[in-house]
């Protein structure tokens, strides 16, 4: 696991609630755990808000629980080392398809812009919050040429024309 990660996550999420939401190692299991099939989660990393491990793993997935920012997210290695460059604003290049399961959507999180992964307006007139989706990454940039860039699409770019642009795929409606 990408420890730069979670400690980036685990700070902004204390910064940004002013103090996080006490939960038990079992609840927070659980809420990780939401964010995909159990085929992933059985055998998966579950990390706390502060990093710590809950759950160690064993098939390359990192499950955290609902963060301010985001909802519950289960990564593959891919993911995590695109979410460490994004948290640290730093470049990233795939280099290889990576795949995050969002199955419980974002939950009370905000959402995000759906063109600047670091824009805070949420009345832009791209601000996404997801239903339950997955998440794909491409290795290769321009294989995302052609796709939508509309959120209101089943299938769409997010984050297009930045190092962290990504494929959406939306599996059920917000609630």
């Amino acid at each position: 696991m990408n420890s730069r990660y979670a400690l980036a996550c685990a700070s902004l999420g204390f910064i940004l609630s002013g103090a996080a939401q006490a939960q038990s190692p079992e609840e927070t299991i659980a809420n990780a755990k939401s964010a995909a099939p159990g085929s992933v989660t059985a055998n998966a990393t579950i990390v706390a808000l502060d990093g710590s491990v809950l759950q160690e793993g064993s098939n390359g997935y990192t499950c955290h629980p609902q963060m301010p920012t985001t909802g519950p997210m289960c990564n593959d290695a891919e993911w995590e080392a695109m979410i460490g460059a994004l948290m640290a604003k730093q470049e990233y290049s795939p280099g290889k398809l990576g795949v995050s399961y969002m199955l419980a959507g974002e939950g009370t999180a905000p959402g995000v812009s759906n063109s600047d992964p670091y824009a805070t307006d949420q009345t832009a007139d791209d601000w996404v919050k997801e239903g339950p989706h997955l998440m794909i990454i491409l290795p290769d940039p321009a294989l995302l040429e052609g796709l939508s860039t509309d959120p209101r699409d089943p299938v769409y770019v997010m984050w297009k024309d930045t190092p962290y642009a990504h494929i959406m795929v939306r599996i059920g409606d917000e609630e």
